[in-house]
């Protein structure tokens, strides 16, 4: 069976039993419209700064922030994202937002995840610094704050915050807030729909099954 058809609970048992379960698990959300380098590149950074046994690529149904009308069917982005992380095995895909009904709010999520995993998981929440900055649309960040650790990667035009500023906005929980080094990606996924629909090249922005699923659906062509 091809590992793109299985679902997340078979593509554990394909990889191990339940004594390889991980233990330090990230989770990266977003509509992924589509996926993209940077994408994978947060989640690699993430892993090998926070010692992540698996990332999580969790796609959004119903995005709070963002208008259905401008979004890509689900079931595209869903296969986006499998084609995106199919070549690395610290990567899995996670249906959770996709088969649950109503918006997306990442608290829920948080929360049903840790019921799945239990108490011998730890879960990180991966965002990028332009998330962080938005953080007060979220739905009850203080909360999820509590919840699950954050950590934060680089965005260029969103520069990472300094201690003494999480600290008088999250007060104590600021330690849970863990601020990732490295080099940014300067890509977005508005960028790579506005190439394609300008007939422009996208490879190497995205993985090449994504480029190859793009061209062969005609997403993000104009009409």
């Amino acid at each position: 069976m091809s590992s793109l058809l299985l679902s997340a609970p078979e593509a554990r048992t394909a990889r191990g039993g339940a004594d390889d379960a991980p233990r330090r698990i990230g989770i990266l959300g977003g509509t992924f419209d589509p996926p993209h380098i940077g994408h994978l590149w947060l989640a690699t950074l993430a892993a090998d700064a926070m010692a992540l046994d698996r990332v999580l690529f969790m796609p959004a149904a119903q995005p709070p922030h963002k208008r259905p009308k401008g979004l890509s069917r689900a079931a595209d982005r869903l296969l986006m994202t499998r084609l995106a992380i199919a070549t690395d095995d610290c990567f899995e895909l996670t249906l959770i937002e996709m088969e649950r009904p109503g918006p997306s709010y990442t608290i829920d999520s948080v929360d049903q995840l840790a019921r799945t995993y239990g108490d011998d998981a730890t879960l990180y929440l991966l965002m990028a610094a332009d998330s962080l900055n938005a953080i007060g649309t979220w739905r009850e960040p203080d909360a999820l704050l509590e919840r699950i650790e954050w950590v934060v990667g680089p965005r260029p035009g969103s520069p990472l915050p300094d201690r003494s500023s999480l600290e008088e906005r999250f007060g104590a929980n600021a330690s849970r807030i863990h601020l990732l080094e490295g080099p940014s990606l300067d890509v977005s996924s508005s960028e790579i729909r506005a190439r394609v629909a300008a007939r422009h090249a996208i490879r190497y922005l995205v993985p090449r099954g994504v480029e190859e699923l793009i061209a062969e659906r005609g997403l993000y062509r104009r009409a």
